[in-house]
């Protein structure tokens, strides 16, 4: 029960329930792919700290110049060392390798996002170094934050491709060590799930951001570019409709709930964390939906100032969580506010207050 309470956990991307899905409906060479990654995650999901990188430079990384990434990408070289070989730092053209490519790029998006629209300044907001390791392990299947870096595997190729092919997926990763900066919220139930939903919420802005696409024109997908075309399925999470984002012979059904009345109660993914995220990620969607134009700015600026509220709780529910995001929209943009309006009646929508 140890993980279950840990502030530091690993943050893996994929959810542990369509891994076990996949070692026992997967081919031969996919359930081996799908084991080796859970004995993997699970490794890191018992560690209690955030892990040290032993960065092979010889001086300490040097931090951002306000408004300018840091990035260093590193390749494992399919073993599971961290942080690997350095390939790419900020400022040098591209290495040719497409995982090392993508992560340079999309970290760069996700910090010009972070820095255009809430002025923060890389994860800590004080310029820290974005590390990025690709190549990690063989095939595996997943991402993670490991509380000093992103981790990126190359996917097993039929049914995930390389997890750095999707902005969304990057973004996700990177906002684990916001939150975590930020909350400290405990990995864990209703607050890991928030804890989940904060990361594909700042996932899905980044790549709205990126793209220039107001709340209407968005897709509310997450990690849509890691499906192959052998899985039905659109992506492996769904803001505007949790519970279809994919239902596939080897991968099971998305079985991400919108309503609390299909809360899910289980010890699994500690205590359901990718799963139960869908309720405040559709929360969200209704927000941004609701007022219309580009979701990061109204319901983002709320979304940020509740994760930066010293009232959030490590161990925040989600009616708490509901409250604070209408108290910030109110001190943001008043108690009569067409903001305060459409997140009283978002979060009423989806069972969460009455």
């Amino acid at each position: 029960m140890g993980s279950l309470h840990c502030r530091s956990c690993r943050y893996g991307f994929m959810p542990p329930y369509v891994l076990e899905r996949v070692a026992v409906q997967g081919s031969e060479r996919l359930r081996n792919v799908a084991r080796h990654t859970l004995t993997t995650d699970q490794t890191f999901r018992t560690q209690r700290g955030p892990q040290q990188v032993v960065e092979p430079l010889t001086a300490p990384l040097p931090r951002a110049t306000p408004g300018q990434p840091a990035r260093y990408i590193h390749s494992a070289e399919h073993r599971q060392e961290l942080p690997g070989r350095l390939i790419r730092k900020e400022g040098e053209e591209a290495s040719n390798d497409p995982a090392v490519d993508e992560a340079y790029r999309w970290l760069g998006a996700t910090y010009r996002f972070f820095w255009e629209v809430f002025e923060r300044d890389a994860i800590d907001g004080r310029g820290m170094p974005l590390i990025g390791t690709v190549h990690y392990g063989q095939d595996y299947d997943n991402a993670f934050w490991n509380g000093a870096q992103m981790v990126f595997g190359d996917g097993d190729g039929e049914l995930f491709n390389r997890f750095t092919a999707s902005l969304d997926v990057v973004a996700h990763e990177l906002a684990h060590g916001v939150t975590e900066r930020e909350a400290g919220l405990v990995y864990a139930y209703q607050s890991g799930a928030l804890n989940e939903s904060f990361s594909d919420v700042f996932g899905s802005l980044v790549r709205q951001h990126y793209l220039n696409r107001t709340a209407m024109q968005a897709d509310w997908l997450i990690g849509a570019e890691l499906l192959t075309d052998q899985v039905n399925g659109r992506a492996m999470r769904s803001l505007a409709d949790p519970g279809t984002a994919y239902d596939d012979p080897v991968l099971g059904r998305d079985p991400q709930p919108g309503h609390m009345h299909d809360y899910v109660e289980t010890q699994a993914d500690n205590g359901g964390v990718h799963i139960n995220s869908g309720i405040p990620n559709h929360a969200f969607y209704l927000v941004a939906m609701a007022l219309g134009g580009y979701a990061w700015r109204a319901p983002g600026h709320i979304w940020y100032d509740t994760l930066r509220d010293p009232r959030l709780a490590a161990d925040c529910d989600f009616a708490t969580f509901a409250w604070l995001t209408e108290d910030n929209a109110d001190r943001r943009f008043g108690r009569q506010s067409r903001e305060v309006v459409a997140i009283r009646e978002a979060w009423r929508a989806v069972g969460v207050t009455s």
